[in-house]
């Protein structure tokens, strides 16, 4: 049914044809997720029985992946290869299949962290391919102008996007790195406090993720890629995480009845944090354009939340009321902002929080009803969206706040309390709150690329430095030197290729034909692409009076030099780590540490350090 309204989609210039397969691919982007959701809760390692007790838990919104097909990689590698980079292509292919392999494993990774790892590895090679394979002066680069176009399904709608540009491919998998994160966080066991730490996490490391693809991404094909749907599932992602920071509140211990003062930080920490944080994503999701292509249940479930929050607030408001204890006068100010929305600066204004037993009762009471108000509003909407009437958790959930709040209401609802107050005001959270000691908004946190070490693939094609897509050059060789009383006649610098300083007019590498600003690349036959500055001396040094047989590449014009410029930011943390593990990768001659990602940012121009080295006398 995809294929087939894929291929129409394609097809069709008719732009109701188009809206109404688009809206069929939303259809059975909804169905497959679903299922995908169903088979791994079946084949999950997590018990999906949850406790039915005080402690169970609303259910959260994991994010679906972008799926792909299959790419072919080795036609246009392996014409690159030869044409460009003039090696013999047909020995690359193990590094090709490695490649596709990677690729293809990431399609479907677990839900875990080996599952983040694997894409995170596949993300950092792109970067190595980018570096090599990409143009600074075309995005769309070698590579990705001979691939045939990777297609990614929107993960919102199921429509099938694509872009033939190297950016898209890494844009997507860092939104699978975020959602990935998402289904992880969705999965755990929140009726522990490990499980809750682990899903705040985990929530907070996808709005990272989404932050910093809105930040460096742009002129997405698709719309889960838009500034707009990534700042959206950030405030969402953010939310949730939120969520998991009360429930480890409410797991911390026991709260008392007549704890007041605590009774009273679960009210601000429910209506300030979470009900908040709610609010303002339903009011981004309701936006145009997102609200064109944001899930009804998604919409529908957070406005479920905000209500249950909002009211779950003004349950512990009544507890604090009615059963809590006695405060001291010291505390009063702070306690009349919270219950009665007084400004901290300003006089009291109106009624002065009641101390009174009665007072307080009939103002708790009134509470109580706003709480019941609103837990009824949750379940109006949980009943209005036939997805969400099949998740029976969270009807669960929201019955058990209702009955909860209905019998706190009936104790306190007398025979002849004909006199009702006022009704109960917003609970409200003063700035700073003293009664918010340990508590804190998560903030997204950005993926740690570094992490993951990997090797670039197409290493044995030389150092990035000079090997890459972005430098055009000429093979001369092999050239033979002989030895002369002053030595070969030149002067090597740098390493990984070595470089050809100067050359002494009349001297025997001038006679040979070589030129300042040669790069070794074969000493005796030997490939000495990636070989240390000592190492090629060394070598020379070894050498007789027949003299020594050197390949060297010249850059020609229009090339840019190595140490001119570090292009690629994405690269410099990830060559770092590796270069202090000892891994032989190819690296800058200068490490960036501006953040993984760089495909949309203009790159500082730096200068490499030099070592220079007369060629060895005899």
């Amino acid at each position: 049914m995809r294929t087939g309204a894929e291929n129409l989609y394609r097809a069709t210039s008719n732009a109701r044809v188009r809206e109404t397969v688009a809206l069929e691919l939303s259809y059975v982007n909804s169905s497959l997720q679903l299922l995908k959701e169903e088979l791994e809760g079946l084949d999950g390692n997590v018990d999906a029985d949850q406790p039915q007790s005080e402690g169970i838990t609303v259910p959260m919104i994991p994010l679906g992946l972008k799926e792909t097909k299959q790419l072919d990689w080795a036609t246009p590698l392996k014409e690159l290869i030869s044409g460009h980079f003039g090696e013999d292509s047909a020995s690359y292919e193990a590094e090709i299949r490695e490649l596709e392999d990677l690729r293809q494993a990431a399609r479907t990774p677990s839900r875990s962290e080996a599952g983040l790892e694997l894409l995170t590895a596949y993300y950092n090679q792109l970067c190595f391919q980018e570096a090599r394979f990409v143009t600074p002066a075309r995005s769309l680069g070698l590579l990705f102008h001979c691939l045939t176009r990777p297609c990614r399904y929107d993960s919102l709608t199921g429509v099938p996007a694509q872009q033939r540009a190297l950016a898209f491919e890494k844009g997507s998998v860092l939104f699978n790195i975020g959602a990935l994160h998402t289904q992880i966080g969705a999965r755990q066991d929140r009726s522990c406090p490990e499980g809750t730490s682990c899903a705040v996490e985990a929530f907070q490391r996808a709005a990272g993720a989404f932050s910093l693809l809105r930040e460096n991404f742009s002129h997405a094909p698709s719309p889960d890629m838009s500034p707009a749907s990534l700042s959206m599932l950030e405030q969402l992602m953010t939310a949730q995480a939120q969520e998991c920071v009360f429930e480890g509140l409410l797991l911390q211990a026991p709260v008392a009845p007549r704890d007041c003062l605590a009774q009273l930080h679960l009210a601000q920490e429910a209506a300030q944090q979470v009900a908040a944080e709610y609010r303002l994503v339903l009011q981004t999701m309701a936006q145009p354009p997102v609200q064109d292509y944001v899930p009804f249940p998604w919409t529908t479930l957070v406005h479920v939340k905000a209500e249950y929050f909002r009211a779950l607030a003004h349950y512990h408001a009544a507890l604090a009321l009615c059963d809590g204890a006695p405060v001291a006068e010291a505390e009063l100010p702070a306690l009349e902002q919270i219950f009665l929305g007084l400004p901290a600066s300003s006089e009291p204004r109106g009624p002065a929080l009641p101390q009174e037993q009665e007072d307080r009762r009939k103002l708790g009471k009134a509470h109580l009803k706003r709480a019941i108000l609103g837990q009824e509003e949750a379940l109006r909407l949980h009943a209005v969206c036939r997805a969400l009437r099949r998740v029976d958790l969270l009807q669960v959930v929201l019955a058990q706040a209702l009955r909860r709040s209905l019998a706190k209401y009936s104790e306190l609802d007398l025979e002849d309390d004909f006199c009702e107050a006022a009704e109960a005001p917003d609970v409200r959270r003063e700035q700073p709150s003293p009664l918010a000691k340990t508590q804190r908004r998560p903030e997204g946190r950005a993926p740690s690329f570094s992490r993951v070490k990997v090797a670039d693939i197409f290493h044995r094609l030389g150092p990035l430095s000079v090997f890459s897509a972005r430098n055009r050059w000429r093979l001369a060789g092999p050239i033979h030197v002989a030895r002369g009383e002053g030595g070969f006649g030149f002067t090597l610098r740098g390493d990984a290729p070595v470089l050809i300083a100067a050359v002494v007019p009349g001297g025997r590498a001038a006679a040979a034909g070589l030129k300042e600003g040669d790069y070794i690349v074969s000493v005796n036959g030997q490939p000495c692409r990636w070989w240390k500055h000592a190492d090629v001396v060394a070598q020379l040094k070894g050498v007789g009076d027949e003299g020594v047989s050197l390949q060297v590449l010249t850059l020609l014009p229009g090339a840019e030099p190595p140490g001119s410029g570090d292009r690629w930011p994405a690269l410099g943390a990830l060559l770092r780590s590796q270069k202090e593990c000892g891994w032989e990768t190819p690296g800058p001659a200068q490490a960036s540490p501006r953040p993984l990602l760089g495909w949309n940012r203009k790159a500082k121009r730096g200068k490499a350090g030099r070592r220079l080295s007369p060629a060895p006398h005899p």
